[in-house]
């Protein structure tokens, strides 16, 4: 092979570098080498970034031209060369060259790269059943043995040895997501609670964080308004909250009086939450498109309904966390 690639070299040096590729590909198929070494040998011959994301399988790795492992949250560019580890699934393997068209050395790189991936994930991972809820109810049940959630976590194509995420759908089954996946995870509108990335054998914590962000979501309507998408890592100690505010029990004072107020005014709860959410009134008054006129005297009606001042730092927090245990309230 090598000497084949040399005369081929002499008369069409693409030809020669394309021999060169398919025989660096076999040594490693040969050798069993795993993802990463695969995913290095497209960088380094390629001469830029290779990156893989499967995630049907949970994998990703990219690496730079270097050989230095680099992974990135940012998604891939569709103008970079790419591949598909199946003749009919969408593109799992990219260089990251911006380029109108790939070379041959590239399409020769991404094809055998490709079909080295795909063995070895055919032969370590198989296709993951992620949709089994009863491998996920496991994975995240904190009472399960340990073997049986390692076992689980296998099944569902999970690296027992990497990390994951929990997702508390309001309207679905329980989810698992990888550590960081290319998009927000897919809520279609509803709304959903996104736990902490932790080790697959902390999911039961993290699955216990996303269930407390659950409860800190909106509908996002005039009449619940918030956010439908709540990250347990962005709360802080405002998830001390969920401790306190029990749901279904009697509300909070401030919340009965937040109540109170709204179903006497229809406006009353937009515009409550645009001045809790931004930055001043003149952005409160422009994210519920109203003059800033008009907004100061909402608000003056609203202090009057509520019993305490919002417009000054002290009342705008006692107006914030009344909003927030409005939604932990919620049986």
């Amino acid at each position: 092979m090598k000497e084949l690639a040399g005369r081929l070299t002499a008369l069409d040096p693409d030809a020669g570098a394309a021999v060169r590729v398919i025989a660096y590909f076999d040594r490693l198929s040969e050798s069993r080498a795993g993802l990463e070494a695969l995913v290095r040998g497209a960088a380094v011959l390629s001469g830029v970034p290779a990156r893989l994301f499967d995630a049907d399988r949970r994998v990703q790795v990219r690496v730079e031209p270097d050989g230095t492992r680099q992974d990135s949250d940012l998604p891939p560019d569709p103008g970079w060369p790419s591949a598909a580890l199946t003749p009919d699934g969408a593109p799992a393997l990219w260089l990251e060259r911006a380029a109108a068209q790939p070379s041959v050395v590239d399409a020769v790189i991404l094809e055998r790269a490709a079909g080295a991936v795909r063995r070895v994930l055919d032969r370590t991972r198989g296709r993951a059943p992620i949709d089994d809820p009863a491998l996920v109810e496991t994975v995240l049940d904190a009472t399960a043995p340990e073997a049986a959630r390692l076992h689980a976590a296998r099944r569902l194509g999970l690296d027992p040895a990497g990390q994951a995420r929990a997702l508390a759908p309001y309207d679905g089954r329980p989810r698992i997501a990888p550590a960081h996946p290319e998009t927000e995870p897919p809520h279609a509108g509803h709304r959903l609670g996104i736990g902490p990335v932790v080790p697959v054998l902390d999911l039961p914590r993290s699955w216990t964080a996303a269930r407390t962000a659950l409860r800190f979501t909106a509908d996002g309507t005039a009449q619940d308004p918030g956010a439908r998408v709540v990250h347990a890592d962005d709360l802080g100690g405002i998830a001390l909250l969920a401790d306190l505010v029990v749901p279904g029990a009697e509300p909070p004072p401030d919340v009965r009086a937040v109540d109170t107020a709204a179903a006497a005014t229809p406006w009353l709860l937009a515009t409550l939450h645009a001045v809790a959410s931004t930055a001043s009134l003149r952005a409160a008054a422009t994210e519920i498109n109203v003059h800033h006129s008009t907004l100061q005297d909402r608000l003056a009606h609203a202090e009057q309904l509520l019993g305490w001042p919002v417009r000054t730092p002290q009342g705008r927090l006692r107006l914030q966390l009344a909003l927030t245990m409005r939604h932990l309230a919620r049986a």
